[in-house]
């Protein structure tokens, strides 16, 4: 199956949305046909696909894109993924997917959350977690963060309600 790319705005979601936490960030997608599965609706790896471009997404508004990963020769990868899938997601739902940073030992890992909310009913469909260890660009051994990491990959700890 080919990458899911989705075209996807950054914006600022409905204000009424329930999210998790406070503040997180978001981007919008639209399912398109190309994203389902034999059963017609969304298929799980699509769902990965997007958190991992979520996730860049947030990676870049904090100031840490590739360019600076390649700068400091650090860079996380992942290790772990859990994710719960809530309820099936169809062509031509709008979903707003949301991320923060869960936790973090500001030493090798962090642990990265999800939410990806339909907009119509504004139900959670799917609620994530992605745990990060930092690396070596060049070994792909695990390496302490740099200041930098620790510093913008802050976890995010207030709840929205």
């Amino acid at each position: 199956m080919p990458i899911a790319r989705m075209r996807s705005t950054e914006m600022n979601p409905p204000p009424t949305l329930p999210w998790d936490v406070a503040a997180p960030f978001t981007q919008k997608v639209v399912v398109e046909p190309q994203h389902l599965d034999h059963f017609q609706h969304t298929n799980n790896v699509v769902y990965l696909s997007w958190l991992e471009q979520v996730a860049w997404g947030h990676s870049q508004r904090l100031g840490l894109g590739f360019a600076d990963y390649e700068r400091l020769g650090t860079g996380c990868v992942a290790r772990r993924h859990e994710l719960d899938y809530l309820a099936a997601t169809f062509a031509g739902d709008t979903l707003w997917l949301a991320t923060w940073i869960a936790e973090t030992d500001a030493k090798f890992t962090m642990w990265r959350a999800y939410q990806v909310i339909r907009e119509s009913d504004r139900k959670t469909v799917l609620r994530g977690r992605t745990q990060w260890v930092c690396v070596d660009m060049k070994s792909g051994r695990p390496r302490r963060m740099p200041p930098e990491f620790v510093s913008a990959y802050q976890p995010v700890t207030a709840s929205a309600g």
